[in-house]
């Protein structure tokens, strides 16, 4: 019998977006993308997974209900793991004809445009590297379950290299910096929806990659550059031109989806809301103090130091009433206050309850085996 693994693993918030494959079956991306991991005691996924002779049949259990295990990124992450353990010799070759039980959990909304599938896909390939005892660099088998989940395998910041190897052996990911580099960087997650969005990104990027100009160009010529310069932005942990290049970013993402044909809509009315409102709040502080960041979904991912976060904290409630108690999840909140920057702000508060709740979190590290046991499953699948 074997132990079952459990793994915890991040959330990514891209500043430079993903957004269309060169090989679909390979998950190869069309350019280069750099992410920020956050922290996992906010936001993560759980996994647990067990290998036993008495498993008929493979078994994936998500957010608690049984799941088809016919998807083919699933089998693909799963047998790229048993061929590097039979190509080791990590584990006998009884262990390898055993059936997998594999249990997952997020405790953040699925679907929604937050990143949970590479959570999801980072959190599965750690645990099943540690099951099947393989030494490899997971995040090129991470990135055939879902592309984003090989930034999810590093902390702090994190680059996905596009590769240009027809079998994708170069596109991984590398660690720009790890968390404790930028140790006052901060982030907003601005919940406006938490169900899931009505166009994949899968189905999405594949529509933009047949009928988007607009992104040959920023394949060609807006991205290398800025890879480039916010990598060097992370390290000389420069606010102002990370702000910038992170918006810039953002906005030719979502311009793209529009520029596809029929177009893709992720953001909503709010969403811009809280475009207009960074923006306006910058100008009057004189300095770009706030950089948003929208994934193919209507939430805000604001990045911000700590210095800032009361008072941008304050605007947000200011700006978006709520008759929530739990507005703001996640870390402690500091206080806020209403500074004189916010009493003569130019932009009148929206009705209440336009936006659900703040997650408030920070850059953190990759994945993490909380548990070597053997009572986190029980006969169907579900955590106990």
């Amino acid at each position: 019998m074997s132990d079952i693994v459990t793994v915890i693993a991040p959330v990514n918030i891209a500043v430079i977006k993903y957004w269309g494959k060169r090989d679909e079956k390979l998950i190869l991306p069309l350019n280069d993308s750099v992410s920020g991991t956050l922290d996992t005691s906010v936001m993560c996924a759980k996994t647990s997974v067990c290998a036993r002779p008495d498993i008929s049949e493979n078994e994936i259990w998500l957010n608690g209900v049984q799941a088809t295990f016919s998807n083919q990124r699933l089998h693909n992450c799963l047998n790229e793991i048993k061929a590097i353990a039979r190509s080791q010799k990590s584990v006998t070759d009884d262990f390898l004809t055993w059936n997998v039980r594999i249990c997952s959990v997020n405790n953040f909304p699925t679907a929604a445009g937050l990143a949970s599938s590479a959570a999801g896909y980072a959190c599965l390939v750690a645990a099943l590297a540690k099951l099947y005892k393989i030494q490899t660099d997971i995040s090129k088998i991470a990135r055939m379950g879902s592309g984003s989940a090989c930034r999810s395998v590093y902390g702090g910041f994190v680059r996905w290299h596009a590769g240009v190897n027809p079998d994708g052996s170069d596109s991984i990911a590398s660690q720009v910096a790890n968390s404790s580099h930028w140790k006052e960087m901060r982030v907003l997650i601005l919940v406006v929806a938490d169900t899931k969005k009505l166009i994949s990104s899968s189905k999405g990027m594949t529509c933009s990659v047949e009928t988007s100009d607009l992104l040959k160009y920023r394949v060609e010529y807006s991205v290398p550059k800025r890879v480039e310069d916010i990598c060097e932005a992370i390290r000389e942990k420069n606010f102002a031109k990370f702000a910038e290049i992170t918006m810039k970013d953002s906005n030719q993402f979502h311009a793209v989806c529009l520029d596809t044909y029929p177009p893709c809509v992720y953001m909503t009315d709010v969403s811009h809301k809280i475009v207009e409102i960074v923006h306006k709040y910058n100008e009057i502080s004189g300095d770009l103090k706030v950089a948003y960041t929208f994934d193919a979904g209507p939430n805000a991912c604001l990045y911000l130091l700590e210095k800032d976060v009361p008072e941008v904290l304050s605007l947000i409630k200011h700006m978006f009433p709520t008759s929530s108690n739990e507005f703001v999840k996640g870390l402690k909140a500091p206080e806020t206050n209403m500074t004189d920057v916010l009493k003569d702000f130019p932009m009148n508060p929206l009705q209440k309850d336009l936006m659900k709740y703040v997650i408030y979190t920070k850059v953190g590290d990759g994945p993490k085996v909380i548990s070597n046991e053997s009572h986190l499953l029980d006969a169907q699948g579900k955590l106990v």
